[in-house]
């Protein structure tokens, strides 16, 4: 069993209407996909996180290394990567690179053997996922006023419990929309706030005094990623969980993170952070620190599946009678390549997901979505 080739493609689809979060505009959804073929005719695919163009350069980069290696030695390709990369690469894009690789052989070792990765990975300890919707995000159409309410309401009534909204536009401006989305879904629905690092201590500090009495499930990414001082003393500043690590890499970044008590809860992203192979390091990692893993799931549905797999593996920390709730991130933002490219049996009911059993990650890709999106 060998490599036959890796080819990497980057797929784009201009937006009908820009919406934008407390860092930049998004008018067009971009993304490198990875496609690794065997030459039994065995095809695994996977995806990056970050910008799509230097993503497939690292692609590139590393497929050198890869052609004609056994494709489910996945630690020793892994490793082969990680070293080849280690001088200039220990965070960032070329990670992310790598992480669309490693996602792609669990998909392809998982239709080579005909199990579905989370067997792979040690087991499914759950069949149902609860689903969080990502969306609230800034338009400059509409007045806010008008949009989130609505837009908070529709979630609910596509069957949600928890959701997440964006801030990071100034803390007077981000507390009337939080208490406006809270009035619009009641009490019992989980409602997250995410700012995109968009704040210093201080004014994370204010924000999230001002937060608490709006129930907020957790604070995602309140301040830089650079601080984790800051983090920490966060944590002690407010009874609203803080979340974090969608910009962390490796499991060494993690233990940063989770060794200054930054965080209640950690997110890495499986196609950035390391691929398959690192995220489960990563949870095994957090369960020293009895810290709660929920990974930042962005992109399309091959990383949707990677994020399925690999939570309906997670250990429950604490473990007991009543297992704690295990959310996966569903952005509901417009999104064609999420809604078209893969084909699969993942479908949200009543806010859950089921965990599918097919072999690999458990879909197949539209070769006809793959043609549309494709950049030549």
């Amino acid at each position: 069993m060998k490599i036959k080739s890796i080819e990497s493609f980057i797929l784009s689809d201009t937006l009908k209407k820009s919406f934008y979060f407390s860092q930049w505009e998004y008018s067009e959804r971009r993304i490198c996909i990875v496609k690794i073929t065997t030459v039994s005719g065995h095809v695994g695919w996977g995806e990056g996180y970050g910008p799509a163009d230097v993503i497939k350069s690292g692609i590139e980069l590393m497929s050198s290394y890869l052609i004609n290696e056994n494709p489910l030695q996945i630690e020793t390709l892994w490793n082969i990567m990680y070293r080849r990369t280690l001088d200039f690469a220990r965070r960032g894009v070329l990670v992310s690179a790598m992480s669309a690789i490693d996602v792609a052989l669990w998909d392809l070792k998982g239709k080579i053997l005909n199990l579905p990765v989370h067997v792979l990975l040690g087991g499914k300890k759950r069949d149902f996922i609860e689903a969080y919707a990502t969306g609230m995000y800034f338009t400059n159409s509409e007045k806010l006023s008008d949009v989130l309410p609505k837009e908070a309401k529709r979630y609910c009534e596509m069957g949600f419990t928890a959701m997440k909204m964006k801030v990071g536009l100034g803390i007077q401006e981000d507390i009337e929309n939080i208490k406006m989305v809270r009035e619009a879904i009641g009490p019992k629905v989980n409602l997250m706030i995410d700012a995109n690092h968009a704040y210093n201590l201080r004014e994370a500090i204010q924000l999230a005094k001002k937060a608490e009495p709006y129930n907020i499930y957790w604070f995602e990414e309140p301040i830089s990623p650079e601080y984790y001082d800051q983090y920490s003393e966060l944590r002690t500043k407010t009874s609203i969980p803080i979340a974090a690590g969608e910009c962390e890499y490796l499991r060494f970044g993690f233990h940063k993170l989770l060794d200054s008590k930054s965080v209640d809860i950690i997110q890495p992203d499986i196609c950035g952070t390391g691929g398959l192979t690192e995220a489960k390091r990563i949870a095994v990692l957090s369960s020293v620190y009895g810290i709660e893993v929920i990974p930042h799931t962005w992109g399309t549905g091959i990383a949707i599946s990677a994020a399925t797999h690999f939570i309906s593996n997670l250990d429950d920390v604490p473990g007991r009678l009543k297992p704690p709730c295990c959310y996966i991130e569903l952005d509901r933002t417009e999104n064609a390549l999420r809604d078209e490219l893969t084909i699969s049996d993942i479908e949200v009911k009543n806010g859950k997901i089921k965990v599918s059993d097919k072999p690999g990650l458990g879909f197949e890709i539209n070769e006809q979505a793959l043609k549309k999106y494709r950049l030549k």
